[in-house]
């Protein structure tokens, strides 16, 4: 199957690099995920950027279904809040601004 051509929404490897980890990781137990992670939140980017519902998502992202689990899941997780406030403080430190914390780079 040929590499699909990447979304405007889609992380690049830089940026995925930097937000993996605060992603929860899988248990030990039970099956295997069918997809990767990162294909997960780009799907969930590609909705939050194109304004499109989940049920017209592109049929090369896992169903709709999945990807709404997976957002509501790492919502009540508090996933959300940490990436949000991983990246407003990673922009403000680039701004040369202080972060929430009072440190100045």
């Amino acid at each position: 199957m040929a590499k699909q051509e990447p979304y405007p929404s889609d992380l690049n490897d830089q940026e995925w690099k930097s937000i993996r980890r605060l992603l929860p990781v899988r248990g030990k137990l039970g099956r295997p995920p069918r997809y990767e992670r990162r294909l997960v939140l780009n799907a969930i980017l590609s909705i939050t950027k194109s304004g499109c519902t989940r049920r017209e998502m592109p049929h090369d992202f896992p169903h709709w279904r999945l990807c709404y689990y997976y957002f509501a899941k790492w919502h009540r997780e508090g996933v959300c809040q940490r990436l949000n406030d991983a990246l407003r403080d990673r922009v403000r430190l680039q701004a040369g601004k202080k972060s929430p914390d009072g440190c100045v780079p």
